[in-house]
């Protein structure tokens, strides 16, 4: 498992958009600004929910074809001890191994439902998901690349392990945030700074779009505003620098 942090940094991390939670990790130089986020083929399907921070619990799925051992998606379900016993909140990330991706659904209103009982706030597939209202009801998060009528011949292949969805390879533990603009990985070396960081881009962001709308407006005005980074010094840890 992966670090864990405290009930209060996550709540304020919920509170954030996922747009705002990016720009704070740029501040900190840890990766390349075109890694660490899924790509536009996954899409939050329930996007009048609020935005979505967790852990990540990672299974591997098919369902073009039966299972070699006669499995179905609900007959290997050791997953769900392993699931409970992991500290929450959980993000379930399922990749979906077939050739194309999406043949059937393996979320839908009752995974989602004993995901909730064990402590998921979410999930997450470049495959298929079903039931959207229901599970809108529920209250639960659902990302996908696509949406499908039926279960097919979905069964669990992995249970563990790193997996790869819209681009963005995640291992188990590795903390996610998500909203309806897609799912962003947060570096655990930065994650207890992202609200401070977000506060102080976003008041630069403020002082940006007020000074658009006043009547003195001029370009001159708006370079002086916005010239310099709204980065802290002390924001690039030298262990976490890009060279």
């Amino acid at each position: 498992m992966s670090r864990l942090f405290s009930p209060e940094t996550l709540a304020a991390l919920a509170r954030l958009d996922t747009c705002a939670v990016a720009n704070a990790i740029e501040c900190f130089d840890v990766r390349l600004r075109n890694e660490g986020f899924t790509d536009a083929s996954i899409r939050c399907l329930l996007p009048s929910l609020p935005p979505m921070v967790g852990y990540a619990m990672t299974l591997r799925v098919r369902s073009e074809s039966p299972s070699w051992k006669g499995e179905n998606y609900l007959e290997r379900t050791e997953w769900w001890a392993r699931l409970q016993a992991l500290p929450a909140p959980h993000i379930l990330v399922v990749q979906d191994m077939d050739r194309h991706p999406g043949t059937g659904a393996f979320m839908g209103e009752v995974h989602a439902a004993i995901l909730q009982a064990l402590g998921g706030v979410g999930a997450i597939t470049n495959g298929a998901v079903r039931d959207l209202p229901a599970v809108e009801r529920l209250g639960f998060r659902l990302f996908s690349s696509s949406v499908a009528v039926s279960h097919s011949y979905m069964h669990v292949v992995e249970i563990g392990g790193p997996v790869e969805v819209g681009g963005l390879r995640i291992a188990p533990g590795d903390l996610l945030h998500g909203d309806q603009h897609g799912i962003v990985q947060i570096p655990a070396e930065v994650v207890e700074r992202i609200p401070a960081t977000v506060a102080r881009i976003r008041e630069r962001e403020r002082e940006i779009v007020k000074y658009c709308h006043l009547a003195g407006f001029s370009v001159e005005g708006l370079k002086q505003i916005v010239d310099g980074s709204p980065c802290a010094p002390g924001d690039q840890p030298e262990s976490g620098r890009k060279s």
